[in-house]
């Protein structure tokens, strides 16, 4: 398949901290500070997985998101304490990759301003930074306007940034909510700064195949790849994932040969996968 084999990141965090007790409600990353042994728990489990890369529990800590939750919180000390929680759990084994997701606003309906995005970003970034991270992940971000600015914040850090897009809109699942192609999305995420494009959430591994080929082809950049366990179904009122992690592992020589450069999992996935994807890398890669 390849000589080179892909380096393997982790696996889910909400799905995780959901078994350890987090409610539907509740906001992960203020959980770096009232639980931080249980969030710790999450990523410790992943570098014992197998994962050269972990993440840390930061997708949410911007400060449109957090200061709507909590006007009292402190954004930077939620970074901070996430990127410290991580590098505890990686011990040395793993690089640690601070995670910023999106706002949760659309700006294409002035539900935020890209003044406001510079800054809420700006201000996570220097945080996770500060604290040590290895590089930065902007990712699950459907609209390019927001990438761009999330991207062009990380990497005034200094730090490599990788740079995510959701896949599932369109006949053929390969669009982003606001109709970003992959070829689009490989295009503007380099011209912002990234050092790697990717996709990660939306679709199933399998739907996941094709795009990584057309990310592979319209950049030189190398690809990341973290998909959900499948499409989420909802099954007496609670989310559920189908995809098995033997089901999860048997796509992974299909996306060595379409042109990963780093692959883990994303919603509904878990340590359990990333041992799967672990051992489906040895036997492509040889």
């Amino acid at each position: 398949m390849s000589a080179k084999q892909p380096i393997l990141t982790d696996g889910a965090w909400g799905t995780e901290l959901q078994a350890r007790g987090l409610g539907p409600d509740e906001l992960p990353d203020f959980w770096n500070v009232a639980f931080p042994e249980r969030v710790e728990e999450v990523a410790r489990a992943y570098v014992q997985a197998g994962s050269e890369v972990i993440l840390t529990n930061t997708f949410r800590a911007n400060r449109v998101v957090v200061v709507e939750r909590d006007p009292s919180a402190d954004v930077a000390a939620l970074n901070r304490a996430g990127v410290e929680i991580s590098r505890r759990a990686a011990a040395g084994r793993a690089r640690v990759f601070a995670s910023m997701g999106p706002s949760g606003k659309l700006l294409i309906a002035g539900d935020v301003s890209e003044n406001d995005l510079k800054a809420a970003f700006a201000e996570q970034a220097d945080a996770l930074a500060e604290a040590g991270a290895d590089a930065i992940v902007v990712e699950t971000m459907s609209d390019l306007v927001e990438a761009r600015i999330a991207v062009a914040a990380a990497k005034a850090t200094g730090l490599p940034v990788v740079a995510c897009m959701v896949y599932d809109s369109g006949r053929n699942k390969d669009r982003t909510m606001m109709g970003v192609t992959p070829e689009q999305a490989a295009d503007e995420l380099a011209a912002a700064g990234a050092s790697v494009i990717g996709a990660n959430c939306g679709n199933g591994i399998a739907g996941y195949v094709p795009v990584c080929a057309r990310l592979r082809a319209a950049s030189s950049l190398p690809v990341w790849i973290k998909a959900n366990a499948g499409l989420p179904e909802l099954a007496q009122g609670r989310v559920v994932y189908r995809t098995s992690p033997e089901e999860f592992a048997r796509h992974i020589p299909a996306l060595v040969e379409a042109g990963a450069g780093y692959i883990g999992g994303c919603c509904g996935t878990d340590p359990e996968y990333i041992r799967a994807a672990r051992a489906a890398l040895a036997r492509a890669c040889v």
